[in-house]
């Protein structure tokens, strides 16, 4: 069904945030341009909203008005009926003189006569100025429903009450505040549902467009967490093999697991980004603080007993009961070979094998060198604020984004998929064992839900 389109005008005076506003709709940073400096915006200029390829609204950034208060006295002298303002633009739009006069406002003025609502951005950061309400009054001649969007609330010198105040003294009520500069699903909702209320015959139109954006807010925070996943399962497999006695080969092997690690968080960056239609100049971090990038293979951990098919609770106890201990900060075991080799030989071939195989390791005077849980702890709770970030970050936004590590994420125990990942090298595209097997995507899948969970939370 072909639903009407609906046309939008973005007014207000010179430099309120009227092109920040679209870039925060439309998700487009590449939007119009924007700078701390009034009369940015000298044409106007058109983007359209659509579904499926039908375009339901049109968004139209405006010149800012800069000469309300003589145009209101320009009008106010016009013989004839004074309250039939619709008539009176016209007069103004067709008398040459006075366009060329008040060159701006006539294009604003012209473009409300061709669309169903304005928008009425206003710095709230400003006092209630007389000029601000000659704008008003000018814009309310156009007999088109008006919005007041009140921008920059969140500022510490914001006037949101007094601005509030005044606009309902003029009778004008349908308010909503709206910081461009911080995307909040929730308060776009309210500006459409707002418009749905003064518009009903566009409703199924503004229906339309919001199930489409809660759809793509869906997909895309799917594909964000699929490919943090996907990076963390990379990250969490990758290892090196280096000699024990060769510190030399030792450092370079742990440079070369920063440097691939660096890259491969910098595509998952860079896919997020994408994502949210932003680019490299909005983000900045800190190279990952790797430790010494010991192995951590804790054979205690359910996930290594789960993976050579082990009982845990059976297990655990046979090693406590021998004093099995596994010194992770010197990537060895602080009991002899012939204690370990007797411990293991009651708890099953399967994790005799993989001891042995460190011990194999060892014999030969080489180990393992991995990212350690620190580290990718880290690393997942870097990509999780960068993504928060990117979902509430407005398209106007001029900072970059710079993220900061909590501290439940330091303390917090890696998700079981991340754990399981450790025994499996083959899942790690930075390894050169690495090979297609269904158990890293069901991997990826389930630490996706774990992801999604923290995000919740």
């Amino acid at each position: 069904m072909e639903l009407p389109m609906l046309k939008i005008a973005v007014v207000g005076h010179t430099n309120t945030g009227k092109t920040s506003l679209v870039r925060t709709l439309t998700h487009d940073r590449s939007f119009g341009e924007v700078r701390d400096r009034g009369g940015t915006t000298r044409q106007i200029t058109s983007v359209m909203l659509e579904v499926n390829g039908q375009a339901l609204i049109e968004l139209n950034d405006t010149p800012g008005l800069e000469n309300a208060p003589e145009l209101i006295e320009w009008l106010d002298e016009l013989p004839g009926e004074r309250h039939d303002g619709p008539e009176r633009i016209e007069r103004l739009l067709r008398d040459g003189q006075a366009r060329r006069r008040f060159d701006q406002e006539c294009r604003v003025l012209e473009l409300m006569g061709q669309v169903d609502v304005g928008l009425y951005v206003i710095d709230a950061r400003e006092p209630v100025l007389e000029k601000y309400l000659d704008e008003l009054a000018v814009l309310g001649r156009c007999a088109r429903p008006l919005v007041m969007v009140l921008n920059f609330t969140a500022a510490a010198d914001s006037r949101e009450d007094q601005w509030r105040e005044a606009l309902a003294r003029l009778g004008l009520h349908s308010v909503l505040a709206f910081d461009a500069v911080v995307r909040d699903p929730a308060t776009e909702l309210r500006l459409f549902e707002k418009l749905k209320g003064l518009l009903d015959a566009f409703a199924p139109t503004l229906n339309a467009w919001m199930s489409e954006r809660e759809r793509e807010d869906h997909r895309r925070q799917g594909a964000a967490l699929a490919a943090i996943a996907d990076l963390l399962i990379d990250v969490a497999a990758c290892r090196r093999h280096y000699a024990l006695k060769n510190d030399r080969e030792r450092q370079a092997r742990l440079e070369d697991i920063r440097r691939e690690v660096r890259r491969r968080e910098q595509v998952c960056v860079d896919v997020l980004l994408d994502l949210y239609r932003f680019g490299r100049e909005d983000y900045r971090d800190e190279d990952l603080p790797l430790t010494d990038g010991r192995w951590p293979d804790d054979l205690f951990d359910p996930q290594t007993l789960a993976h050579f098919g082990i009982h845990a609770g059976k297990f655990a106890g046979a090693g406590a009961g021998a004093g099995l201990v596994f010194d992770i900060s010197t990537a060895g075991l602080s009991l002899g070979t012939g204690t370990l080799v007797g411990t293991l030989a009651g708890a099953g071939a399967g994790l005799a094998g993989t001891a042995g195989k460190r011990l194999a390791e060892q014999v030969r005077g080489t180990g393992r060198l991995g990212v350690d849980d620190p580290a990718l702890r880290l690393l997942a709770w870097r990509q999780l604020c960068l993504l928060a970030e990117l979902v509430r970050r407005g398209h106007a936004s001029m900072d970059p984004i710079r993220t900061t590590v909590e501290e439940t994420w330091k303390r917090k125990r890696l998700p079981a998929p991340l754990r399981k990942a450790r025994h499996h090298p083959e899942w790690s595209t930075l390894n050169r064992e690495s090979a297609a097997d269904p158990g890293r995507e069901a991997a990826i899948r389930a630490l996706v839900r774990s992801l999604g969970h923290e995000e919740e939370t």
